[in-house]
């Protein structure tokens, strides 16, 4: 059963230097600022990772959130650094102009087939990027995650999650898959070992209509899959209050259902995002930008 009203939302990245990593995503990329927040304590289904400080989110795209795959970056406020592991093996892109402007800004770029680009976010995250001019629609095509058991994975997500099986290759011990031709696929990657999420593990980002909500919690707890977060509200200042619960894969991926209806709410674009980055940014004494600024004025 493919799940047509599935949509894969946003992957998660704690990012250390919030500085450095909007250059990336917003130069290097080409990827436009949709909305930014800040919040005064930790969330509580821990969107932010296990930290309850202040924290924010900063939400980057091709494109609306609607009908584009974006990604979430959270900064918690004075840490700035998480130690990676080998979980997030890669988001694949197509943008010829990201490869220009990664040669550009003289932004560390290795070819590793022909006409696709490996590059690397600030905090070690892989970025694959095709030389080609984009499709019309959204031009990242699939995030890789690493598994232990491809098997085991592919009954987690296809037969309780209802993903479509798009490509399987049992040699190279990958398999795509997706809610709908038009998104961003989830690829999974058998690996040898176990899988290490160490301190940086993200997550990925779905959305069903809210009410699937519970019969998704109901079905997990039959299968004795594990609920990371029960279903709970979650609000954001000025924003739609949306229903999420966290689940996790049989390798503990991090994975977020949240309500759609709410969330097309919440995820509209804000004219004032990049703005309210900038400004958070030149006020946040950890931030490397802003010690850069002073070390100059003080030299100077």
């Amino acid at each position: 059963m493919a799940m047509a009203t599935r949509r894969a939302l946003h992957f998660v990245f704690k990012v250390g230097n919030r500085f450095q990593t909007a250059r990336f995503f917003r130069d290097v990329l080409g990827m436009k600022i949709l909305r930014h927040e800040e919040f005064e304590e930790g969330c509580k289904a821990a969107c932010n990772g296990p930290y309850d400080g202040k924290w924010s989110k900063t939400m980057v795209g091709f494109g609306p959130e609607d009908d584009h795959f974006v990604a979430e970056l959270t900064y918690n406020y004075g840490i700035g650094h998480y130690k990676l592991g080998n979980d997030f093996m890669g988001i694949t892109l197509i943008s010829s102009q990201a490869v220009c402007n990664a040669r550009k800004l003289e932004w560390p770029l290795s070819e590793v087939t022909e006409g696709i680009f490996e590059t690397e976010a600030p905090g070690g995250y892989k970025f694959y990027l095709q030389d080609h001019s984009p499709p019309e629609s959204d031009p990242v095509l699939k995030v890789t995650l690493a598994v232990s058991d491809l098997q085991k994975s592919l009954n987690y997500w296809s037969n309780l999650l209802g993903m479509k099986i798009y490509e399987k290759d049992e040699e190279k011990q990958r398999v795509l898959l997706g809610y709908a031709d038009n998104q961003c696929k989830l690829e999974l990657q058998g690996i040898k070992g176990t899988v290490d999420h160490a301190a940086a593990f993200g997550r990925i980002a779905f959305s069903c209509p809210q009410k699937e909500l519970p019969d998704l919690e109901d079905l997990m707890k039959r299968e004795n899959q594990k609920i990371l977060t029960p279903l709970v509200s979650l609000d954001t200042p000025g924003k739609a209050t949306v229903q999420v619960i966290i689940l996790a894969d049989p390798d503990g991926h991090e994975i977020c259902f949240v309500g759609d209806e709410a969330f097309r709410e919440l995820s509209k674009m804000d004219p004032e995002g990049s703005r309210l980055l900038d400004e958070a940014m030149a006020a946040d004494k950890s931030d490397e930008w802003f010690t850069k600024q002073n070390k100059s004025k003080a030299s100077g």
